[in-house]
C-alpha cells in the first residue's frame, strides 16, 4: 500500500515539474538595454588639415672637403642665380696640394724622358752587339715604370685641381635661400649643410593627417587648399606623396599635396588649410565592438527602430589605420548595436540606452 502511495506521489511531482518547465519556456525574452549608433558619414568640408606651403625641390648645399668657412654671402630669403657662389672655405691647403701635384708631375715627366733616352741608346747598342738583351729588357721595364708614375702624377694633379674647385659651393639652380646652417669662421665638415636653396616655382602644401581621417589616404585624392589668413584664396590640389610610416610621437602621416597653378600669394612658409573637395564621399565607419565575426564573414546587429528588435546583418568591411570601414551591407542612417553583441538573439527586443560614437 505504501509503495503504491509513493508511485502516485512521484507521478504528481513529475507532472508539476514538467508543467513548470513549459511555463518557463513560454516566458518572453526580457527587453535588453543596448548601446547603439547611427551610421553617418563625416562631412568632407568639416575635416580640415593645417600645414604650410613648401617647395617640391629643395637642396641642402655643403662642401665636399674639410675647411674653415671664410665667406657666406647669402642669407635667408635671398634670391640666388644658377652658378652663384653660396659659400667658400680657406683654399690655402688645397692650393698647396695643387702645387705639390704639379711638382710631382714635372719630376715624373723628367724621369720618363730620361728612361726613354736610355732605352733608345740600348736599342742602338744591341744592333752592334755592344750590350746584352737583358740590359735592353731592363731599360724597357724602367721606361714602363716611369710611364706609370707619370700617369699617376697626372691623375693626382687632376684630383687636386678638382678638390680646389670644392673650396666654393655654388647653386645648382636659381632659387631662394630658405635656411643657413653655418657662420663665417666655423670649420665645415664634408657633407655638412651650409645653406638650403629651394625652387619657388614649384610649390605644394604639406600637412600632417592622423589615423582618424574619414577616408583612406591615396595618391590623387582631391583637396581644396586655402590660405589661413586669406580664406577666400583657394586652389585645387591632389595628394602627390604619402609618408610610408606615421610619426612615432604624433602618430600622424606627412602628406604632400600638389597645387594646381597656385597664385603668388601662396608664398613659401605660408600657413594653409586643406580639406576634402566637395562631393567626395567619405564613407562609413563602424567600431570594432559592433562587429561579430563568424568564420571569414562579418555581421552586425541591425536595430529595427519601429519594432525595437534586432536582426543579424552581413556586412563587407575593410580595415585601415583609421579603423573599420564599411564597403557594403549597410547604408547611411542605419542604427547598429555597438556593445554586448555576443548575447543577443535574432528578433530579440531591445531598449536603446544611448548613442555611441563609431
Amino acid at each position: 500500500m505504501k509503495t503504491r502511495f509513493f508511485v502516485v506521489a512521484s507521478a504528481i511531482a513529475s507532472a508539476l515539474v514538467m508543467a513548470g518547465c513549459k511555463q518557463e519556456a513560454k516566458a518572453p525574452e526580457p527587453v535588453r538595454p543596448v548601446l547603439s549608433s547611427v551610421l553617418e558619414p563625416t562631412a568632407s568640408g568639416s575635416t580640415v588639415a593645417v600645414g604650410t606651403v613648401q617647395p617640391r625641390y629643395e637642396t641642402n648645399l655643403g662642401f665636399r672637403v674639410l675647411g674653415r668657412l671664410i665667406a657666406r654671402p647669402v642669407n635667408v630669403g635671398d634670391l640666388v642665380a644658377e652658378g652663384q657662389t653660396i659659400a667658400a672655405i680657406d683654399p690655402t691647403a688645397l692650393e698647396l696640394a695643387v702645387r705639390s701635384a704639379r711638382a710631382d708631375l714635372s719630376k715624373a715627366q723628367a724621369l720618363l724622358e730620361n728612361t726613354i733616352g736610355t732605352e733608345e741608346r740600348k736599342r742602338i747598342l744591341i744592333k752592334t752587339d755592344a750590350t746584352t738583351q737583358q740590359t735592353l729588357d731592363d731599360a724597357e721595364q724602367v721606361r714602363a715604370g716611369a710611364q706609370a708614375s707619370t700617369a699617376r702624377a697626372r691623375a693626382n694633379l687632376t684630383k687636386a685641381i678638382e678638390q680646389l674647385g670644392y673650396a666654393e659651393v655654388k647653386a645648382d639652380f636659381a632659387g631662394v635661400v630658405t635656411a643657413v646652417s653655418a657662420e663665417v669662421g666655423q670649420v665645415a665638415s664634408p657633407g655638412q649643410s651650409i645653406a638650403t636653396v629651394a625652387r619657388p616655382d614649384v610649390r605644394e602644401a604639406v600637412v600632417d593627417i592622423g589615423a582618424d581621417f574619414p577616408v583612406p589616404l591615396t595618391v590623387g585624392l582631391p583637396f581644396t587648399v586655402g590660405l589661413q589668413l586669406l580664406p577666400g584664396v583657394q586652389v585645387q590640389g591632389q595628394i602627390r606623396e604619402i609618408a610610408p610610416q606615421a610619426d612615432s610621437v604624433t602618430r600622424m602621416r606627412r602628406v604632400r599635396i600638389a597645387l594646381n597653378d597656385p597664385p603668388e600669394s601662396f608664398r613659401l612658409g605660408s600657413t594653409i588649410t586643406a580639406r576634402l573637395s566637395n562631393g567626395h564621399s567619405s564613407g562609413l565607419r563602424v567600431p570594432a565592438s559592433a562587429v561579430l565575426k563568424q568564420g571569414t564573414e562579418a555581421f552586425v546587429w541591425l536595430i529595427d527602430a519601429p519594432k525595437s528588435t534586432v536582426s543579424l546583418q552581413k556586412v563587407d568591411l575593410s580595415e585601415d589605420e583609421g579603423g573599420i570601414r564599411v564597403t557594403g551591407g549597410l547604408s547611411i542612417g542605419a542604427r547598429i548595436v555597438t556593445a554586448g553583441i555576443h548575447s543577443l538573439k535574432q528578433g530579440q527586443q531591445v531598449r536603446i540606452e544611448q548613442d555611441s560614437t563609431p
